[in-house]
């Protein structure tokens, strides 16, 4: 492309700077997307905060946790959804106590299958004999559900190694809710990011 002449230059400046009538802008107004293969736009997000304990007795296996799900209907099926969860929990044994991630009723976000392990999404252990301690754990997936129909995806808890205890979101281990100052009481949250395909 040359060089802009003194006189073109002219006609589009003030001073040297352009001004918007020296600008073509029909181009732009009939933009209504974005280009092929262009994506990563946020289109929605939808979020679940659970500030209620919620307590599992402890089985061979995964409970739901009631109130720690959320619900998106996607705009189209190429986009994903970008799931990011915290959870903080406690358990009544020394057992490691583990999270699963699922899509309706769809594991997502575990690990390989391997002999007799138990597939999670993240797995924690309180100290020995020191179940007034709580745990954390976050993690996010970017999932493809395919899909434009609602869609719930939610967090359960268990500790399939041992029968009897307790398994509990947002408060710690102790069995039932003590109150106590040492225990806290704390939030967990669950969010849905819709981000174009």
């Amino acid at each position: 492309m040359g060089a802009i002449t003194r006189t073109l230059a002219n006609n589009i400046t003030t001073g040297g700077v352009i001004t918007s009538s020296g600008i073509n802008n029909n181009s732009l107004s009939s933009v209504t997307s974005l280009p092929s293969g262009v994506g990563g736009k946020v289109l929605q997000v939808v979020s679940t905060t659970k500030t209620s304990p919620f307590t599992a007795s402890i089985s061979a296996s995964f409970t739901d946790v009631t109130g720690l799900s959320a619900t998106i209907t996607p705009a189209s099926t190429s986009n994903k959804i970008l799931v990011v969860c915290t959870v903080n929990w406690g358990t009544s044994t020394v057992y490691a106590a583990m999270l699963k991630l699922l899509r309706g009723a769809t594991a997502i976000s575990i690990g390989d299958a391997g002999g007799s392990r138990t597939q999670a999404s993240t797995s924690g252990m309180t100290h020995t004999y020191d179940n007034n301690r709580g745990l954390n754990a976050a993690f996010s997936v970017l999932d493809t559900p395919s899909t434009t129909s609602a869609t719930t995806y939610k967090v359960q808890i268990g500790i399939p190694e041992v029968s009897g205890g307790v398994a509990q979101v947002n408060t710690s281990g102790t069995t039932g809710d003590l109150d106590q100052a040492y225990i806290a009481r704390s939030a967990s949250t669950i969010t849905l990011y819709e981000i174009a395909g």
